[in-house]
C-alpha cells in the first residue's frame, strides 16, 4: 500500500522565502524604480560630461595632438609662414620664396592625406580610395586655378601632366616596391577588373589630349588657333560626362566589382583600431588644411618664374617634376602605407584613381574654368608631353594586366620615372617665351 510522503521540514519555508524574494522584483517595487533612476542618471551624467566645454577642449587637444604634434614631418610647417614673410621683405629672392613655399606645402599635403585616411575609416575601401584621390588632388587643383588666373596656361598643363606621371610611375612604383619587400614570399593580388576600367579611362584621356595636338601640328585646322580650342572645350565636356558615369558605375551600379579581395577582407576589420579622430574632426581638419594650402599655393605660383631664373632650372622641370612631387605627398604616403598592409585595392584607388581623376576631371574642369575666365586653356599639351603620357599609360597598363604586383614591377616603374624626369630636365618648352 502506497503511503504519501510528508514533505520534509523546511520545504514550505523555502518556498515562502522564494516568494518573499520575488516580491521586490515586481514593477511596482520602489527598489527596482530606484535602480532604474540611478541608471538613467548615470547615463545622463556621462552625456553631460561629454558635452561639457572642458570635455570638448580635451577632445580638440587630443585631435590636434594626432594631426599636428604626432607627425615628425610637421617640423617643416614653419617654412610656410617664412615664405610669406620673405615674399614681402625681399621681392628679389624669388628662388627662396619658391623653395620655402614648396617645403611648407609638403607637410600640409601629407597631413591632408592623414585626415583623408581617417575619414576613409568611416566610409569603406571604395569610397575611401575615392576620397584619398580627391583630397590628394586638392593641392594640384588649387595651384592650377591660381596659375590659370595669372594666365600661366603652360604651367597648368605641365603641372597636371606631371601629377599624372608622378602618380602612375613614382607613387605606384614606390607602393609596389615597398609592398613587395614586406610581402616578399608571394605576389600581392589586387582587383584586376577595376584596374582594367581605370586603364581604359586613362587611354580615353590620352585620346582627348592627342587630337588637339595632332590638329595643331599638322596645320589641318578649319580655323587656325580656334578649332583646337573649340575641340578641347567639346572634348572636356565629354570627358566630364564620362567621369560622372564612371563614378555612378563605381559607387552604384557595379559596386560589388570594386570590393576588396584576398587578405584585404580581413584587413578591413583593423580599421576600428586605426581610428584616431572622429569623422567630423577629420572633415574640419580637411577644411582647414585646404585653406592653408590654397594660401601658400598663391605665393608658390607667383615665385615660379623667378625661381626658374635664380635656380637655373627649366620651368618645364619645375612644373612637371617638382610641383607634383609636393602635391602628391599625400598620395605617396597613403599608397605606400596601404601596400605595406596588403591593401592593394586601396593603393590602386589612390595612385591610379588619382591619375584617372586628374586626366578625366581636373584637366577638363580647368579647361571649362578657363573658358569662364576668358583664358584659352586647351588640351593641346604639345607633342613631347602627349607622347610621354601615351607611353606611360601603356607601360602601366601592361604592369596591371595580370592583377599581381611585386617589388620588381615597382622598381621598373621608379626607373621609368627617373628617365621621364631626366627628359624634362633637358627639355626646352617651345611656348616658354609666350608665357
Amino acid at each position: 500500500m502506497m503511503v504519501a510522503e510528508k514533505p520534509a521540514p523546511g520545504v514550505f519555508q523555502v518556498h515562502e522565502a522564494a516568494d518573499d524574494e520575488q516580491e521586490p522584483a515586481s514593477p511596482s517595487s520602489p527598489r527596482k524604480m530606484h535602480s532604474l533612476d540611478f541608471e538613467h542618471i548615470g547615463a545622463l551624467a556621462a552625456v553631460a560630461e561629454s558635452l561639457a566645454p572642458g570635455s570638448r577642449w580635451r577632445r580638440a587637444l587630443t585631435s590636434a595632438r594626432f594631426v599636428i604634434f604626432q607627425a615628425k614631418i610637421n617640423v617643416l610647417l614653419p617654412f610656410g609662414p617664412l615664405a610669406i614673410v620673405l615674399h614681402y621683405l625681399s621681392g628679389t629672392h624669388q628662388g627662396w620664396v619658391f623653395l620655402f613655399s614648396l617645403i611648407g606645402i609638403t607637410p600640409l599635403a601629407e597631413r591632408l592625406g592623414y585626415a583623408t585616411e581617417q575619414l576613409a575609416c568611416y566610409t569603406g575601401p571604395t569610397v575611401g580610395g575615392l576620397l584619398n584621390a580627391t583630397f590628394g588632388n586638392a593641392t594640384e587643383m588649387i595651384i592650377s586655378i591660381y596659375a590659370l588666373k595669372n594666365g600661366m596656361i603652360r604651367v597648368v598643363q605641365q603641372s597636371l601632366l606631371g601629377s599624372i606621371l608622378s602618380n602612375m610611375l613614382l607613387v605606384l612604383g614606390c607602393a609596389f616596391f615597398a609592398g613587395g619587400l614586406v610581402h616578399s614570399d608571394r605576389d600581392q593580388v589586387f582587383n584586376k577588373a577595376s584596374a582594367v576600367v581605370n586603364s581604359g579611362l586613362l587611354l580615353m584621356a590620352v585620346l582627348g589630349l592627342m587630337f588637339p595636338a595632332v590638329l595643331h601640328f599638322t596645320h589641318s585646322e578649319a580655323q587656325y588657333g580656334k578649332s583646337e580650342v573649340a575641340l578641347s572645350r567639346f572634348s572636356s565636356c565629354i570627358m566630364l560626362v564620362a567621369y560622372a558615369s564612371y563614378l555612378f558605375f563605381q559607387l552604384k551600379s557595379h559596386r560589388s566589382m570594386y570590393s576588396p579581395i584576398g587578405d584585404e577582407e580581413e584587413a578591413t576589420e583593423e580599421d576600428e583600431d586605426e581610428k584616431e579622430i572622429t569623422q567630423w574632426e577629420a572633415i574640419c581638419w580637411l577644411f582647414m588644411l585646404t585653406i592653408w594650402i590654397s594660401i601658400l599655393s598663391g605665393y608658390l605660383v607667383d615665385a615660379i618664374q623667378g625661381a626658374s631664373e635664380s635656380l637655373n632650372l627649366p620651368v618645364a622641370f619645375i612644373s612637371v617634376i617638382l610641383l607634383p612631387i609636393v602635391g602628391n605627398a599625400a598620395e605617396h604616403a597613403s599608397a605606400i602605407m596601404f601596400a605595406m598592409k596588403n591593401k592593394l585595392d586601396i593603393t590602386l584607388g589612390v595612385a591610379i584613381g588619382s591619375s584617372t581623376q586628374i586626366s578625366m576631371f581636373v584637366i577638363p574642369f580647368c579647361v571649362v574654368i578657363g573658358w569662364m575666365m576668358g583664358r584659352e586653356m586647351d588640351l593641346n599639351f604639345q607633342l613631347f608631353e602627349t607622347a610621354t603620357l601615351f607611353i606611360t599609360v601603356l607601360v602601366v597598363a601592361f604592369m596591371l594586366q595580370e592583377g599581381t604586383s611585386n617589388y620588381f614591377k615597382g622598381l621598373m616603374l621608379i626607373l621609368c620615372y627617373l628617365i621621364v624626369a631626366a627628359s624634362f630636365f633637358v627639355h626646352v618648352d617651345p611656348d616658354a617665351s609666350e608665357n
